[in-house]
């Protein structure tokens, strides 16, 4: 077995996907994808439910970027519906779009005061620009300070404490900074060059991925029970493996959390199909003051599908994650604490050759999929 494949990669998403085609396109190497799902895709996997709608099964996603690299090189294996995505809001069943931003001030506020904020966000910023909460509570104009309790109480801390079930002041800035203000008129939720949806899904993008004569895919399968890192290096299947190894999974099971499990935040999805052909304006509506949900999506919104009689819906529920079996690990709750308990386990990984983590799990960071892609290339750039 140690000879047949030169390469094994630890996990199908779009860093083992990615990664996997690059060292058998590029480098023609045989490589092995591992993964103990039962399908290829990772949180990406999507698929059509009893009523034939296609849904996301681990969240919605949409593929955005600001990097003709990225979005060129995932071209490759997909069509595109051109597709911006728009959130809503629901305060106190007053929909606005969020991020909040200068049509959000209009919603919430009356005509002249919206007017004189928007003046004057426009004078401390400028237009087109992307404010976090904690700049705009840093002011000293008392109208702006107003508008940061607002955006703070209403938008940001309920929601904030549903999602990490910590208080905001305890996370890492780097998250709560992908919470902002935009001065804008743009009421899509992200501004990159490119946005859309896999034509035909991200399933059928993940297949085309992983087509290739040099690369097998093993399902069904933890990585823990045919991958060991031990003093005498890495075994496969029993035998020693001197190929190259890359792992997106999670680090400190690699290691079976000897040194306390990572934190971090998994959800739980209940899907809902009515006999009606629109549930809600808008692909996404956050909940941000009330309800145990966090936010409800429409898929069809996302996908465009024409079925006109039905519609399914998917609210989402964050929690702690406890390492049961059925869980996954959806975010790393980053802070220095963990950073420094994460340092552990990567400094576990330094002994061995030719072994690279990559990934969310496996650096414990946030990362969006153009990212990982794009981190993908640039690990492939320099191992291949």
């Amino acid at each position: 077995m140690k000879n047949e494949f030169d390469c094994l990669v630890i996990g199908c998403g779009f860093a083992g996907a990615v990664i996997a085609r690059e060292h058998a396109e590029r480098g023609d190497k045989k490589v092995l994808i591992i993964d103990k799902r039962s399908h290829i895709g990772g949180n990406a996997y999507d698929s059509f439910n009893d009523d034939g709608i296609l849904i996301h099964n681990y969240g919605p996603h949409i593929f955005h970027t600001q990097s003709s690299r990225v979005f060129d090189y995932i071209s490759r294996f997909t069509k595109w519906r051109d597709y911006s995505h728009e959130v809503l809001a629901d305060i106190h069943g007053k929909l606005i779009p969020v991020p909040f931003n200068l049509n959000s001030l209009y919603l919430v506020f009356e005509h002249s005061k919206a007017k004189r904020l928007e003046e004057k966000l426009i004078s401390v910023y400028g237009m087109e620009k992307r404010v976090t909460i904690s700049e705009l509570r840093g002011q000293t104009d008392n109208e702006l300070l107003e508008l940061a309790d607002f955006i703070y109480r209403n938008i940001f801390l309920y929601y904030t404490q549903k999602q990490w079930g910590i208080a905001p002041e305890k996370i890492d800035p780097s998250v709560t900074a992908r919470v902002p203000i935009l001065v804008s008129y743009d009421n899509r939720y992200f501004q990159d060059k490119y946005q859309g949806i896999p034509l035909d899904g991200y399933t059928c993008l993940f297949k085309n991925l992983v087509d290739h004569p040099n690369i097998s895919v093993q399902l069904n399968t933890d990585s823990a029970s045919v991958l060991k890192l031990t003093g005498n290096g890495i075994l496969f299947n029993g035998s020693p493996f001197s190929g190259r190894v890359i792992y997106t999974g999670a680090l400190d099971e690699l290691f079976d959390c000897r040194f306390g499990r990572l934190p971090y935040r998994t959800l739980d999805f209940l899907f809902e199909t009515y006999e009606k052909t629109r549930y809600q304006s808008k692909g996404t509506v956050n909940y941000t003051v009330d309800r145990p949900y966090t936010r409800i999506t429409e898929f069809k919104h996302l996908t465009g599908q024409n079925i006109p009689e039905k519609t399914t819906i998917m609210k989402e529920y964050s929690r702690e994650y406890t390492g049961d079996g059925k869980e996954i690990p959806y975010y790393a709750i980053m802070n220095s604490e963990n950073s420094v308990l994460y340092e552990k386990y990567k400094q576990l990984t330094e002994v061995f050759n030719d072994f690279y983590l990559l990934g969310r799990l496996a650096e414990y960071k946030y990362y969006n999929m153009d990212i990982i892609v794009e981190k993908a290339l640039q690990l492939a750039d320099s191992v291949i």
